[in-house]
């Protein structure tokens, strides 16, 4: 309130309150069972019943959303190419970041009994974990530069290589804590340079009264990501464990397979982030340019970057 100016940019239309609680309901009755599959079981009842009635409101949400005058999600400018494949990247990149969460305290709070665990209380982990974000923070201006200097697409791309090499890294070296913290580091530069590349891209692929609303689906997008993660991770070390004492544990190759499974999903961030156009509309056009591909001939006019 104090400091941050006011936008110059104002949009006519209204809140879509029935689109707001629509996506609301649909997302929740989506990710309820894809993050509780595995515990109700992926055949049973629940699990079935929510993800049939996630498909039923969420097809009823989209009919809202192409009828409405001001929707919550212009479906239409979010299907263009650059907007599409961003955010189907930026699904699998959320996926790949997130495994390091998901994996990294494990091994680090896990006894030392287990032949990979280190034995750490929950706040030493989290600070080994920090690194993450620490590193993603200071590299904040070089990817700025780099988007600037050579565009968000290759410094999306960089940044997804970037993802799967800490991940091979862990992959080949997970020998002491020095080494997690290392790739830490690493997955989280790579992480940094993604976000703030995908963000550029996403504000300059639609018109500036709808950049709000196209990086908010995309953040939805990396959640839905994360959410998968969790689902598919569990599975895999759920698979693979071994007993100590009492106790079952994940398996140190069950570990290893999750660092496999997030270098792969970067992999797969890299590729969809290629079939992004290498020139897209700048943003604040009219709804018109935007309503072409941007791959269409020059003699249709478009704003190119």
């Amino acid at each position: 309130a104090l400091v941050v100016p006011e936008s110059p940019q104002r949009a006519e239309g209204r809140v879509d309150v029935v689109g707001t609680i629509g996506l609301t309901v649909g997302l929740i009755v989506l990710l309820l069972p894809i993050v509780n599959g595995g515990q109700w079981g992926w055949g049973s009842t629940r699990t079935l019943g929510f993800g049939a009635a996630a498909i039923v409101v969420l097809l009823a949400w989209a009919r809202h959303q192409l009828r409405v005058d001001s929707p919550l999600v212009d479906l239409r400018l979010s299907a263009r190419r650059p907007v599409l494949m961003a955010n189907l990247a930026t699904v699998a990149t959320g996926f790949a970041i997130f495994a390091m969460f998901f994996a990294f305290p494990q091994i680090l709070q896990a006894p030392t009994a287990t032949g990979y665990g280190f034995g750490q209380s929950l706040v030493r982990s989290g600070l080994v974990v920090a690194t993450n974000g620490v590193v993603a923070l200071l590299l904040t201006p070089v990817a700025a530069r780099l988007i600037t200097r050579y565009g968000p697409r290759p410094a999306m791309m960089l940044g997804a290589v970037v993802i799967a090499a800490g991940y091979i890294f862990v992959a080949l070296r997970t020998d002491s804590i020095t080494d997690i913290v290392i790739a830490s580091g690493i997955i989280g530069a790579g992480a940094g340079i993604s976000t703030a590349a995908t963000a550029q891209l996403i504000t300059d692929a639609v018109p500036a009264t709808d950049t709000a609303s196209a990086n908010g689906v995309n953040t939805l997008m990396r959640q839905v990501g994360i959410a998968t993660s969790t689902a598919v991770l569990t599975v895999v070390l759920a698979h693979t464990t071994i007993s100590l004492g009492s106790a079952t544990l994940p398996s140190e190759e069950g570990f290893r397979t999750t660092f496999i499974v997030g270098a792969a999903a970067a992999i797969v961030g890299l590729l969809l982030t290629a079939l992004i156009p290498t020139r897209t509309p700048v943003s604040g056009g009219s709804a018109e340019q935007y309503s072409k591909p941007a791959d269409a001939p020059a003699g249709d006019a478009i704003p190119q970057r």
